[in-house]
């Protein structure tokens, strides 16, 4: 389970110009990415962030996954803070950014067992690691070949193990169908509905889009971000029926982008 409650973050304004010195244009205080943004995503479950870009998403992740310090709030992963006990807690997550990382002159298999060393398995548990992810992910005429050259939906393939290698509860994907064909997209759909079964190990699953087609077909459970905030949350029929629509995608406009009067109240 994860847990975040009152995530902030403000990144420093850009330098001063020397046309603003000039005309003495006052500058401001920095750029709000997350204000008090709160979530909880269960075991089992698919939890969905939806929001536009510049919502503060991949912010939240790379805070969730300890790469960016919050300003405020707090972030637990099974019950384990991520300030105070970071090893432990990505420990128990699988983490898949929006940039690959992989190793382009390594195989897949040296790719997975790589990380897996990382992650403290030794090279038999991580190589048998990376068979059965290759029979899981269907990617086992892959295993031998270095990643230069490997597709899109290849190289997610090889990520997405990667991520897994060392079997985390919980797992984070930040917009991982960006750039994937259609096949692609529906093996890493069809990967995640397995691994958040009982027979898939009963997954925590946290992904960040602005794609709401994949949110239907995809999450059990949705986090509309606006503006750095959480401003809805439940199912997708939840949502449809708070806002009186019967489309998706009109429901997300409703929420996500409010009248501006709405906003200062």
């Amino acid at each position: 389970m994860i847990v975040v409650n009152g995530l902030a973050k403000r990144f420093a304004a850009p330098a001063r110009s020397l046309q603003d010195a000039l005309t003495r244009r006052p500058m401001p205080a920095g750029i709000a990415a997350v204000e008090q943004l709160s979530f909880t995503a269960t075991d089992g479950c698919i939890t969905g962030l939806l929001g536009p870009n510049g919502a503060g998403k991949t912010t939240t992740l790379r805070m969730l996954a300890g790469l960016i310090t919050p300003d405020a709030g707090r972030m637990a992963v099974d019950g384990i803070d991520v300030a105070s006990r970071p090893r432990e807690a990505l420990a128990r997550m699988g983490v898949l950014s929006d940039a690959r990382g992989l190793y382009p002159r390594l195989t897949a298999r040296e790719n997975i067992i790589y990380y897996g060393a990382l992650q403290g398995l030794g090279r038999d548990q991580a190589d048998a690691r990376a068979e059965l992810l290759a029979d899981m992910l269907a990617f086992k005429p892959l295993l031998g070949r270095r990643i230069e050259g490997f597709s899109q939906g290849e190289r997610m393939k090889i990520a997405l193990a990667r991520a897994l290698v060392h079997d985390p509860a919980n797992i984070v994907l930040d917009e991982p169908t960006n750039g994937l064909d259609v096949p692609a997209t529906r093996s890493l759909r069809e990967s995640l509905r397995f691994l958040r079964t009982a027979e898939g190990g009963g997954k925590c699953i946290v992904f960040s889009t602005h794609i709401m087609q994949e949110v239907q077909r995809l999450c059990d459970h949705v986090v509309v971000v606006s503006r750095g905030r959480s401003v809805a949350a439940g199912t997708v029929e939840e949502l449809l029926s708070q806002t009186g629509q019967s489309d998706f995608e009109e429901a997300f406009v409703q929420l996500a982008f409010p009248p501006l009067r709405e906003l200062a109240s």
